[in-house]
């Protein structure tokens, strides 16, 4: 059935440029149709719908159960922390979970996640099911089988997995997307992770340079977890992971939040922390919380002919009415109580 056009008037960062212009926007049937400026447009803020490129939704049932050991106790598969208590979790409470955590995303502007899905084709299709009805996109990438019924291959690491030639082979003869863990605890499984032809790496937070111009000349994403970096102990200092390097490069960066048992998937705190850490210039950070629903399906910046995938704020409801920056505010205070509506059509 056809849906009634949506006129949404503002102060709208447009396309992956993020000029800030007053525009009226007309959608229909979920489609940006036309964006006209409007020198009289109100004070209301029009900022593209957030992409959370890294999840692990599953383990949000572990959520703050400590940090103890190394990496590898952790979370490594088959027998990591994080993996031997969703083996003793009930599917409710796992699939309730990962709901929740969607359900938090959602609530703070984000419209999707590229998630790394434990549990095999079970742990997909409960993913499926936490999802049903939320305006919401989730992308499976699929280990242990599950990879059979996702949208993609997810990979710990080459280190961990001696059969990834031939898992990588079969998800590609079948069409799915690739993504590998790289470079977390250090610089040595990341080449062969590059030559696999990866549609997505994440982390390398110890990528050299000559890896990083690699990724950028190959167009391979890079998605970046610098919370969980930190928290986990893999990094204590804002040269890892290289983000203004990779910028300086040219590397497509993405912004995730990695495992929901210790870092809460919310994109807000992950732009705020590389503001202050890593000091990358707001609309940089902003992109890298956009552009990974390119990974996995359209993007979510705004154009014309786009999908409306958006979220609006009224700086006069609160102190950001006195901000002279809105990207800047938006990357650097922002949380979920400042958004006045969603319109996410996916």
């Amino acid at each position: 059935m056809k849906m009634p056009e949506k006129k949404v008037s503002g102060y709208a960062l447009l396309d992956e440029e993020l000029a800030l212009s007053p525009v009226d926007m007309y959608i229909e049937n979920g489609t940006v149709t036309a964006i006209e400026e409007n020198s009289r447009a109100p004070q209301i803020w029009i900022f593209p719908a957030l992409y959370n490129a890294h999840t692990h939704l599953g383990d949000t049932i572990a959520m703050d159960c400590g940090t103890t050991g190394s990496l590898a106790d952790l979370v490594a598969p088959p027998d990591g922390l994080k993996h031997r208590l969703l083996r003793a979790a009930p599917r409710e409470d796992i699939v309730g979970g990962m709901r929740a955590g969607m359900e938090g995303m959602i609530a703070a502007g984000t419209a999707g996640c590229a998630d790394f899905r434990e549990g095999g084709i079970d742990g997909v299709r409960m993913l499926e099911e936490a999802a049903r009805g939320l305006p919401f996109r989730p992308f499976a990438f699929g280990r242990e089988g599950g990879e059979t019924v996702a949208g993609g291959l997810g990979i710990s690491s080459t280190r961990d997995v001696p059969d990834a030639g031939r898992l990588v082979a079969a998800a590609k003869k079948a069409g799915k997307k690739i993504a590998f863990h790289a470079g977390e605890r250090d610089s040595a499984d990341i080449d062969d992770a590059i030559g696999y032809g990866p549609d997505l790496l994440v982390h390398m937070t110890h990528a050299t340079k000559k890896q990083l111009r690699e990724c950028a000349e190959r167009d391979i994403p890079i998605a970046v977890c610098p919370r969980s970096n930190w928290i986990l102990g893999v990094t204590s200092t804002s040269r890892c992971p290289p983000l203004a390097l990779m910028e300086d490069l040219g590397c497509t960066v993405c912004l995730g939040t990695d495992n929901a048992m210790f870092v809460p998937p919310d994109l807000f705190s992950e732009m705020a922390f590389v503001s202050a850490v890593y000091r990358l210039p707001p609309p940089a950070i902003l992109r890298a919380a956009v552009r990974g629903s390119a990974v996995t399906g359209p993007s979510f910046f705004i154009r014309k002919g786009g999908r409306a995938n958006l979220f609006t704020v009224d700086p006069a409801r609160s102190a950001l009415r006195f901000s002279r920056d809105p990207l800047a505010t938006l990357v650097k205070r922002a949380d979920r109580a400042i958004i006045r509506t969603n319109v996410f059509t996916l």
